[in-house]
């Protein structure tokens, strides 16, 4: 059992908090480290740590910070798989299917270096008369990044890529719910003191860093309540906020798909990281000229999805974050239950310690039901039959949600009006993925703030104008 503690200005230091909370691993209920509560004053020697560094960082040429962090990128992929460990303790997360995660937040850090070389910082501009205007992109200074539980890892490789290669420094503050992933990157990563700032705690920490005086951005993911408290934090101190909230994401299967390799991609998208991804398929409009066969073939891929505490090859499903998670999923099953709706497979709490929860397929779900109007993240699988494509188009728009949607469809005119459903992403035919110069924004209560490719770059920096007259 581990005392975690803060990394400020190239130096491990206990939190000046009094309290402390337990990690407690997801499949064993096993107490794994204990982590400091956090409070104002840990973050404002965070901050301070961060601020002093920048300018020698920002200083730095482009391709002297990109060297760094080329490194970096090396460095994680050379230790994915204790990573990948780590995040099984903490979270759950089957080790196999963390290190593919972490793969790919290499590959998105690989990916903003590149992106960054292509990234115009500094344009000059000549006028006929003579005259010049010179466009600047300045970094903001101290960047405030705090991380969602469910990818500890990815998500901070993917928020830093840009902060820093645009010269920023960074405060890092990662869940209370998964610190150790992040605390070992830290430890790992050969960084100049006070570039990347580590602080930890729950929202006794995660408050005052929202809204620091000296902080310029905040990158945050997590629930939407919390969101708006992070935004409210940072319109007050007038910096900007950059928010991926909650999801309650719609799928579309039309007439016409093949229901069953379309049963199967669901199921991975519903199932997968126990349903703990803000993209995870949450609710499925399913044509009735298909939906016998694929919720039959639903069924049988939920059954396969077998749950074990994540450690070998031959777990599918691990557990939940922590019994709270459960909790939530299962209430949202019951209050299904208690409105009409059926359950097909799972929908049952297993014995024993953890917090597993077994996959779950409902049908005769309807907006009347939490399962289908609040998030729910976990491995629930509500099916509802619709007469049209454009009945499933209307349902899966009616929602406060915005971040992601997929359709399954053969039909030319239903692939091009897909992307009506108001998200940030549409994916047709496929679900995740997406190639080079991606950029999105989400919509209502998923959040604010466009990023991706060179968008990211324009929120990591202020553009300036310098105009200089004709001679």
């Amino acid at each position: 059992m581990r005392t975690l503690q803060n990394h400020v200005g190239g130096h491990w230091t206990a939190s000046a908090a009094d309290g402390t909370g337990d990690l407690v691993d997801p499949a064993t209920d096993e107490l794994v480290a204990r982590w400091p509560v956090g409070c104002a004053e840990d973050v404002d020697r965070a901050v301070t740590a961060a601020a002093a560094a920048r300018p020698a960082w920002s200083a730095l040429s482009l391709d002297e910070r990109l060297a760094h962090l080329e490194r970096v990128a090396d460095t994680v992929a050379a230790h994915t798989d204790e990573l990948a460990e780590l995040q099984c303790r903490e979270m759950g997360k089957p080790v196999g299917l963390g290190a593919t995660f972490i793969a790919n937040g290499v590959a998105a850090l690989r990916g903003s270096l590149a992106d960054a070389r292509s990234y115009t910082f500094d344009t000059t501009t000549t006028h006929p008369n003579g005259s010049s205007t010179r466009v600047l992109r300045h970094p903001l200074g101290v960047a405030a990044v705090i991380t969602p539980w469910n990818f500890p890892v990815l998500n901070v490789l993917i928020a830093i890529g840009p902060l820093l290669a645009a010269g920023n420094t960074v405060v890092l503050k990662p869940s209370e719910r998964s610190p150790l992933s992040s605390t070992r990157l830290v430890e790992l990563l050969d960084l100049p003191d006070g570039v990347l700032v580590l602080v930890h705690g729950d929202v006794r920490a995660g408050g005052p860093l929202a809204g620091h005086p000296g902080v310029g951005l905040v990158r945050f993911t997590g629930s939407v309540a919390a969101g708006r408290a992070v935004g409210a934090s940072s319109g007050h101190s007038l910096h900007r906020s950059v928010l991926e909230l909650g999801g309650k994401d719609p799928v579309i299967v039309d007439a016409g798909v093949d229901p069953v390799a379309t049963a199967q991609a669901v199921a991975f998208g519903a199932f997968v990281n126990t349903g703990q991804i803000c993209t995870s398929m949450e609710r499925i409009y399913v044509h009735r000229d298909v939906a016998t066969a694929f919720v039959t073939a639903l069924c049988e891929a939920a059954a396969g999805y077998t749950t074990g505490d994540g450690r070998d090859e031959k777990t599918v499903l691990g557990p939940l974050v922590d019994r709270r998670q459960r909790e939530i999923v299962h209430r949202h099953v019951t209050d299904a239950v208690d409105r009409g709706a059926t359950v097909l497979v799972g929908g049952a709490v297993p014995p024993g310690p953890g917090s597993f929860y077994p996959a779950t397929v409902l049908t005769g779900v309807d907006e009347s039901m939490l399962v289908m109007t609040e998030e729910t993240f976990g491995p629930v699988a509500p099916v509802r039959i619709v007469d049209s494509w454009e009945e499933g188009i209307a349902r899966a728009g009616d929602s406060p949600f915005g971040l992601a949607c997929t359709v399954y469809t053969s039909d030319p005119a239903h692939i091009a009006s897909a992307g009506s459903v108001p998200a940030a992403v549409t994916w047709v035919n496929q679900w995740q993925g997406g190639g080079p110069g991606r950029v999105y924004e989400p919509s209502g209560d998923s959040g604010m703030g466009a990023t991706g490719s060179h968008a990211a770059f324009d929120a990591a920096t202020r553009p300036a104008t310098v105009h200089v007259g004709a001679p």
